[in-house]
């Protein structure tokens, strides 16, 4: 077994519409994803679910409650149907439709869906009282759309994204294709994009001929909210971002997704290297050695 402690990796990248399209095809376009929470199911396209876990990701990053990223989810479903665009109305762009000419940054900028998502939050967190505000009251009072009432629309899926996404309840499960090799330090980039340099302790449990085994725990890096994650929000997201980051298996707790069965509730076997890790563990598809 091998257990190696991976240094952080602290990166800037711009994910846009056009790029996903050149990596992977039509892979995250046509592949499905889904959230349930109780009796409540929502699904999405592998494309749509990375974003929606890119915009949990970031409120969790900067210490917001669920209720932030159900704003911000249910937002850019109503924007921008959750992809990363860079049209729309008048010069509208990305994920959230933000718009150069009204103050929100430049075009590159905004398609950087890290910074919108993060304009957006620095706009929400202004207004007073957000946090008690119907989803769409907030909504609007941040992007100030000709439709205030349209939010409302997508509040109930939001929410079961949201859920999930930040650890507070439901699975995740996607429908995707085969993965593409990958490498541990492109996703370790990703978990520090997404959460912070830091957030989280990423462990080599284990290396195999094109797989290798991840531990993910909460770490004592840079991010201030470091408290606010967990290994259940781990797993979940694993599950979301699997389509660009060839994630083949994501557990926690004995329960867990598996590429070609969907959601399981014996991950990890008994025998794994993994089975006695306190954490998240996730497992990527790797070039064969």
């Amino acid at each position: 077994m091998v257990l190696a402690l991976i240094a952080a990796v602290t990166v800037t990248a711009v994910i846009v519409g056009p790029d996903l399209w050149h990596r992977y095809g039509d892979r995250v376009f046509s592949s499905r994803c889904s959230v349930t929470v109780g009796d409540e199911t929502a699904s999405l396209t592998a494309e749509q679910t990375d974003n929606a876990a890119l915009i949990a990701a970031v409120s969790v990053e900067r210490g917001l409650p669920a209720r932030a990223a159900t704003i911000g989810i249910a937002t850019a479903i109503q924007e921008s149907s959750l992809r990363n665009i860079d049209y729309g109305d008048r010069d509208s762009v990305g994920l959230f439709q933000q718009r150069p000419s009204q103050g929100w940054g430049e075009v590159e900028e905004i398609l950087d869906p890290y910074y919108s998502a993060n304009k957006f939050y620095d706009g929400l967190i202004k207004v007073s009282g957000w946090q008690d505000m119907a989803v769409t009251v907030a909504a609007q009072a941040v992007q100030r759309s000709g439709f205030p009432d349209a939010y409302a629309d997508h509040e109930a899926e939001a929410r079961l994204w949201a859920s999930a996404l930040t650890g507070n309840g439901g699975r995740v499960n996607c429908d995707i294709g085969d993965a593409e090799p990958t490498t541990a330090r492109a996703f370790i980039e990703r978990v520090d994009l997404d959460f912070g340099p830091g957030a989280y302790a990423v462990e080599v449990l284990d290396v195999n001929s094109d797989t290798t085994v991840l531990g993910l725990s909460p770490g004592d890096g840079e991010s201030a909210q470091t408290p606010l994650l967990s290994a259940q929000s781990m797993r979940e997201w694993a599950v979301a971002v699997s389509s660009v980051q060839s994630i083949i298996e994501s557990s926690y707790d004995g329960k867990g997704w598996l590429r070609e069965e969907g959601l399981v509730d014996d991950a990890p076997a008994e025998d794994s290297p993994a089975a006695d890790f306190d954490g998240a563990i996730v497992t990527i598809r790797t070039a064969s050695t």
